[in-house]
C-alpha cells in the first residue's frame, strides 16, 4: 500500500508542477468570477413582488399544456409537480431563488462542472499517453512495482484531480456569491416533491447533491478518456473523442429516446437526477437499473485499460 501512495504522490507532483495545470485552475476561477460579476452588475433582476404574478401565469400555462396534451404521461407528472411547487410558494410566501442571490448563483455555478470535466479529460488523456510519447514509461516499468499498481495510481490521481476541481468550484462559488450577493436570501429552503407532497430541504445540501449527480457523468467521461489514452497511447485522440461524446452523447440519446434499446447506452444513464425529478428518459428505467448499467460500463473500461496496459510491450 505504501508503494501505491508513493506512486500517487509522484503522479501529483507531475501534474501540479506543470504550468498548464495552474492555468486550468485560474481559468475555472476566472469563469466563476466573471459570471458572478456579470450576474451582479449586468443581469441583476428586479427585487420586487412580481414573482407571484409570474408563478400564477406559469401555473395557468401548465394547466393549458396538460389540457392540450393529455397523452404525455411523463410530462404531465412533471407539470403537476411544478404546479404544486408553485402553489406551495404562493401559499407560504417563498420566492424562487434567482441568479443574483447566494444560493441561486451557486446553483447556476454547478453547471461549470462541465468545465471541470473538460480540464480533467485533458489530465486523463495525457497521464498515460504522454508517458509513452516521451519515453518516461520505461522509468516506471523498471521499478519493482506491478503494472496494475502503476495504472491504478494514475487513475486514482486523475479522480483526485477531479475532486480537487469540484471542491474548488464549490468553495469559489460560495465565496464569490457571498461577496457579491450577501446572505440576505440564504434562509429560503429548497422545495422538493417527495412521495406525493412538497417538502422543504436545506439549500446547501441540495447544491452538494447537484454536484454529486453531475460528478457521475464526470467520472464516466473521464474513465472513457483514460481508457482511450491507455489503449491508443494518444492524448489528442482521447481528448477529441471524449469531448465529442461528452457534448453529443446526451443529445443523441434524446433523439433516440423513442427506442427502447437506448436505455442501455451509457449517456442515457449518467443523469441520475432524472429519477429525483420523477421523469426517466425511457419508460421502465429505474435508479437501480442505471446504477447497474454504469457499473458494467465502468468495469468494462477499467478492465480493458488494465488488460492492454499489462500486455503492452515497451521499446527500449
Amino acid at each position: 500500500m505504501s508503494q501505491l501512495f508513493r506512486l500517487i504522490k509522484n503522479e501529483h507532483i507531475k501534474i501540479y508542477k506543470r504550468l498548464g495545470t495552474w492555468i486550468m485552475v485560474g481559468l475555472l476561477l476566472g469563469v466563476i468570477l466573471l459570471v458572478g460579476m456579470m450576474t451582479r452588475f449586468v443581469f441583476a433582476t428586479d427585487d420586487s413582488e412580481e414573482w407571484r404574478t409570474q408563478l400564477i401565469t406559469e401555473n395557468q400555462q401548465f394547466e393549458e399544456s396538460m389540457n392540450d396534451h393529455p397523452a404525455m404521461m411523463a410530462g404531465t407528472q412533471y407539470v403537476k409537480q411544478q404546479i404544486e411547487l408553485n402553489e406551495y410558494r404562493l401559499t407560504h410566501d417563498l420566492a424562487p431563488q434567482v441568479s443574483d442571490s447566494l444560493w441561486g448563483f451557486m446553483i447556476d455555478a454547478t453547471t461549470f462542472s462541465a468545465v471541470v470535466s473538460l480540464f480533467t479529460i485533458v489530465i486523463a488523456a495525457g497521464i498515460v499517453a504522454n508517458e509513452f510519447s516521451t519515453g518516461t514509461i520505461k522509468l516506471l516499468l523498471i521499478r519493482p512495482v506491478s503494472r496494475a499498481r502503476i495504472l491504478l495510481s494514475k487513475y486514482v490521481t486523475t479522480l483526485l484531480f477531479a475532486l480537487f476541481m469540484l471542491l474548488l468550484l464549490f468553495s469559489a462559488s460560495y465565496l464569490i456569491g457571498l461577496t457579491l450577493f450577501g446572505y440576505s436570501s440564504a434562509e429560503i429552503p429548497y422545495l422538493a416533491y417527495r412521495n406525493g407532497e412538497v417538502v422543504e430541504e436545506n439549500m446547501l445540501l441540495h447544491i452538494i447533491r447537484l454536484l454529486g449527480f453531475r460528478s457521475v457523468d464526470l467520472i464516466m467521461v473521464v474513465t472513457v478518456a483514460f481508457t482511450i489514452s491507455t489503449v491508443f497511447r494518444s492524448s489528442s485522440l482521447a481528448i477529441g473523442l471524449s469531448l465529442f461524446l461528452m457534448f453529443t452523447g446526451p443529445q443523441i440519446v434524446q433523439l433516440l429516446a423513442q427506442y427502447d434499446w437506448v436505455k442501455y447506452v451509457l449517456f442515457a444513464n449518467t443523469d441520475l437526477q432524472q429519477y429525483v425529478n420523477g421523469t426517466p428518459l425511457v419508460e421502465g428505467m429505474s435508479l437501480s437499473f442505471s446504477i447497474t448499467i454504469l457499473c458494467l460500463y465502468f468495469i468494462f473500461l477499467i478492465m480493458t485499460s488494465w488488460a492492454i496496459f499489462k500486455r503492452r510491450d515497451v521499446a527500449v
